[in-house]
């Protein structure tokens, strides 16, 4: 698996899209399936660094760690934040979707977002270090 490593800062989240757009070429995802997968990286990134590092006063990492193998890529972010399990936030449910845009509260789409845009989502905390991982199928095994 390969490991780039990024400083935990906004400027970096342009690195790492550009790496999870090479990854997804590399894999041959369809431009869809590349852009779905760009977007839940950045989102998660994103939380990482603004709700994980600046909010918290920490400052650290964002690793991310790639595999095409077995008809799969995987992406992992980790990093070195307050340990945080975005599957176990409440996500926004039918009722929510139902109000007017201006009467939503802010908060949780991203985390939807993601969820909806891979294959696979998981969260584990290992060795201290938070563990986001992204699963698109490849359909080439």
């Amino acid at each position: 698996m390969e490991r780039i490593t990024f400083p935990g800062t906004l400027d970096s989240l342009e690195g790492i899209r550009q790496i999870v757009k090479e990854e997804s070429q590399r894999a041959g995802l369809s431009k869809k399936a590349a852009y779905n997968l760009i977007l839940a990286i950045d989102e998660i990134a994103t939380n990482i660094i603004v709700h994980g590092y600046e909010e918290t006063g920490n400052e650290g990492p964002v690793d991310v760690l790639t595999e095409n193998s077995d008809g799969k890529l995987t992406v992992i972010l980790e990093d070195d934040a307050p340990p945080f399990d975005p599957l176990k936030r409440e996500l926004p449910n039918e009722e929510f979707f139902n109000k007017p845009l201006e009467e939503r509260p802010i908060g949780g789409m991203g985390i939807h977002l993601t969820i909806n845009a891979v294959d696979e989502f998981k969260y584990e905390l290992a060795d201290n270090r938070n563990r986001n991982i992204f699963i698109v199928k490849t359909g080439d095994n």
